[in-house]
């Protein structure tokens, strides 16, 4: 039952061939089985979640059902307001911080039926460590080696069967890496398709929310009713909200996806070229067109955005930092004080080389439906790895490549699982386009004839 995916159970509590309440149970039981080894959450609310299960139960026997997430237990990273829940954002310095009121998104996660199972364990600040005096959640693939950054937590509870999806949010790669490292499907809409009222701010401009889950039709679902204008966001995108649960029947035939041999090659491992290369041809199986392009440049905006991150984040902290630097972990608080040393100069060059990139992207989605890339371009990666990334720049901007240049141009991308490496680790790839139903679709066709998305770890 913990593997199910969402869809799957939405549509047994239809039927109430399951209850909420068992299926909630079961896995409160299963976290306080697993996670004092994982560490996914940083609290469950067990008490508030049953509470929650008894009343979607009620509903759905009385004829009323709010959608494919009533009932379905769902985890929270702990980044978004919940109200009286705890919300520490990774760190020290709000872990009294209990909100009177919930983010937008969570709100819409309650509205829909959700039940949430507590909140998730995260990196200090969503940046790339987490606080010193907090344990990092654990990848059940296998504990040597890396779950992901920001939405670690996230990742790690979807894919251990600790909840059945999660909200959480991408800066620089926070819902790629970790669905890449646990064999998930995560993904992260345009910019402004989902409201930051109410999440804590790393990066204003950067900063996306979206979603992780066991296949792109459960992400899908979650997104659905997470996306959409907010009056108190004025940053929402005011545009229809494009349909993520409804496709044509022609399947994929006349889509265009389009492939740089060279960027999904060149200085990247042979496994995960390998990977892709199925995954190209599996498309084509399918009945996508494939359209070679030279997708932009991105070695300058890759490089350009630590600083341009350091800076909006600097301006996010202002209240706390450098007013409170101890609280901080060194590798936030070094992140900060390089946003606070940033020229305006500097950052009007970075500014406009980014509207530049943003552009030169915008063209070529004119000419295919969606750009296939890795996540990242080395296969998967041990913390031994991710350990010597400050004292190896070169590793650090190489596993960037394929996620920063997205959230510097907002443009949205899902990802899925494409394979195994040798050791049996999950490998992702990434669909990049102009609107995320086109990418999701084309991610449904694909899950639909793959079973890397029912691998699972622990099994």
């Amino acid at each position: 039952m913990h593997y199910l995916e969402l869809t799957v159970l939405a549509d047994l509590l239809r039927r109430r061939e399951v209850t909420s309440v068992e299926v909630t149970r079961a896995q409160l039981e299963r976290i306080g089985c697993l996670d004092t080894r994982l560490r996914s959450y940083a609290c469950v609310t067990s008490e508030q979640a049953l509470a929650a299960a008894e009343e979607a139960d009620d509903e759905i026997a009385a004829g009323h059902c709010r959608g494919p997430l009533h009932g379905v237990p769902i985890g929270v990273k702990d980044l978004f307001w919940t109200q009286g829940v705890p919300t520490a954002a990774g760190g020290v310095i709000h872990r009294d911080f209990i909100p009177e009121q919930d983010a937008t998104a969570v709100a819409r996660l309650r509205q829909a039926g959700a039940i949430l199972l507590g909140k998730l364990q995260m990196t200090e600040g969503a940046y790339s460590d987490h606080h010193p005096s907090i344990a990092p959640p654990v990848n059940p693939w296998n504990a040597a080696y890396w779950a992901g950054v920001s939405s670690s937590g996230a990742g790690v509870a979807t894919a251990a069967g600790l909840c059945y999806g999660a909200l959480a949010s991408d800066t620089g790669g926070s819902i790629r890496w970790p669905c890449g490292a646990t064999g998930l499907t995560g993904i992260k809409p345009a910019w402004g398709r989902v409201s930051r009222y109410g999440v804590f701010e790393f990066a204003a401009s950067l900063d996306h929310v979206g979603s992780i889950a066991r296949s792109a039709a459960d992400a899908a679902a979650i997104l659905a009713v997470i996306a959409g204008p907010d009056d108190r966001d004025p940053t929402t995108l005011a545009e229809p909200l494009p349909s993520y649960v409804a496709w044509p029947d022609s399947g994929l035939r006349g889509l265009r996806i389009g492939i740089d041999e060279r960027w999904n090659s060149e200085d990247v491992d042979s496994v995960v070229a390998g990977v892709v290369a199925e995954a190209e041809q599996v498309f084509r199986e399918l009945g996508v067109e494939r359209v070679p392009v030279r997708a932009p440049e991105v070695t300058r905006a890759i490089a350009d955005w630590t600083p341009a991150c350091a800076l909006e984040a600097a301006v996010a902290h202002q209240g706390t930092y450098p007013s409170r630097k101890s609280e901080y972990g060194a590798t936030l608080a070094s992140h900060l004080q390089a946003g606070r040393n940033l020229s305006a100069f500097n950052y009007q060059g970075i500014r406009l080389r980014r509207m530049a990139l943003r552009g030169r992207f915008e063209h070529l989605f004119q000419t295919i439906d969606a750009l296939l890339i890795p996540v990242q371009p080395c296969a998967p990666l041990s913390l031994h790895d991710i350990s010597t990334l400050r004292a190896r720049p070169d590793l650090l901007l190489k596993l960037q490549r394929y996620t920063v240049p997205f959230d510097l141009t907002g443009h949205p991308t899902v990802t899925l699982p494409g394979g195994l490496s040798e050791r049996g680790l999950p490998i992702g790839l990434q669909l990049a386009g102009r609107d995320e139903s086109t990418l999701i679709r084309a991610a449904v066709e694909f899950q639909r004839t793959t079973p890397w998305h029912r691998r699972h770890p622990l099994d």
